[in-house]
């Protein structure tokens, strides 16, 4: 019998890895964030979580079967998008406004530019830049970490009804809390009040700020599972990082009154989260070694200006949506020189 050779074009990968395989590799990733970020909220950061991840599933199965097509669901993708949506936005988010959320990071985020492999954006961040100008005032109501009563009672905006406005959260506060708190994140208070912030709490999480952002140290650990097993690019974070510690430290030196330090960048925020679990997305992200350097620097130099330099006080959102909206044009212009061809011919 004569041997039978079998011609694939690349990636040539050295492990069999499917889809499926890494997707679900992510999701675990995913979890040991998911829960701490219970153990700090309590159950309204537990049904947001479920809310925006049902929301995605549901979407997608919903278009899979109105075109005929196989169910992509299975795959586990969805469901990364359903459990990054749902920590990127406050505990106590109203859980319609995150259904709908949902049903956008899908729709229009996802399925619209062809499903998996397709999306020219982060279907997560899709979402949350829509909900940032849809609710303005809804995606600012954050709340106290580790208040008493999380676990018996649910923060009352969750539950606030379509077109109804939701109750105060001064007087919830109040009774789960003993000491005062203003609903500022660190970011906030570092910005608009000069207010500086320990790194201890910011490494382990205990402040306000979205449901799964405060940990930097645990996502940290988190993403290191994913660079050990092979399944995310760790040049992208590398980069990043590295880009907002020399950015922010110029800024902090010329004017150390003015400019937080550079660990407070990288520790505050959604620094971490962005760098590890966002940024990293390989569908949006270049596939060119240069052009993986150079996508990851850019968003943390865009990140470190809008902190510093704009009218908001977070910037790893926009700054990752920026990064993917010219992942293109980074790749064309850092193709790889073919071997033996002039430089003019391999662009061409």
């Amino acid at each position: 019998m004569k041997p039978v050779i079998e011609l694939r074009t690349s990636p040539h990968l050295h492990v069999p890895r499917s889809v499926q395989a890494i997707m679900l590799n992510v999701v675990l990733a995913l979890l040991p964030i998911c829960a701490y970020s219970v153990w700090l909220f309590g159950l309204s950061a537990l049904v947001l979580l479920i809310t925006t991840t049902a929301a995605c599933v549901a979407t997608e199965y919903f278009i899979c079967k109105i075109s005929g097509s196989e169910s992509s669901v299975g795959d586990f993708s969805v469901v990364i998008t359903g459990l990054l949506l749902g920590l990127i936005l406050p505990p106590g988010f109203p859980l319609w406004m995150a259904a709908v959320g949902g049903f956008i990071a899908v729709a229009p985020g996802k399925m619209l530019f062809g499903g998996l492999g397709f999306n020219v954006f982060n279907p997560a961040l899709v979402a949350r830049a829509f909900l940032q100008a849809a609710f303005p005032v809804a995606i600012m109501g954050y709340t106290p970490a580790l208040a008493l009563r999380r676990f018996a009672e649910f923060i009352p905006s969750s539950f606030a009804m379509p077109l109804i406005k939701a109750p105060p959260l001064a007087a919830w506060i109040a009774q789960t809390r003993v000491d005062a708190f203003t609903g500022a994140t660190p970011l906030m208070l570092e910005k608009f009040d000069h207010v500086h912030s320990a790194v201890w709490p910011l490494l382990i999480g205990q402040r306000a700020g979205s449901a799964g952002e405060t940990p930097a140290l645990l996502i940290l650990v988190c993403g290191a599972y994913l660079i050990f097993r092979q399944m995310m690019d760790w040049r992208i974070p590398v980069a990043m990082l590295a880009t907002a510690f020399l950015a922010s430290s110029a800024f902090y030196l010329s004017d150390p009154s003015h400019n937080p330090t550079p660990w407070f960048m990288l520790f505050s925020g959604g620094m971490m989260l962005g760098a590890m679990f966002m940024a990293t997305d390989p569908v949006s992200s270049p596939v060119t070694p240069l052009g993986i350097w150079i996508y990851g620097a850019l968003i943390g130099l865009i990140t470190i200006l809008i902190r510093l330099k704009g009218g908001l006080a977070e910037g790893v959102m926009y700054a990752i949506l920026l990064g993917n909206a010219v992942s293109p044009l980074i790749d064309n212009l850092t193709q790889p020189r073919t071997y033996g061809a002039r430089k003019k011919e391999a662009a061409g």
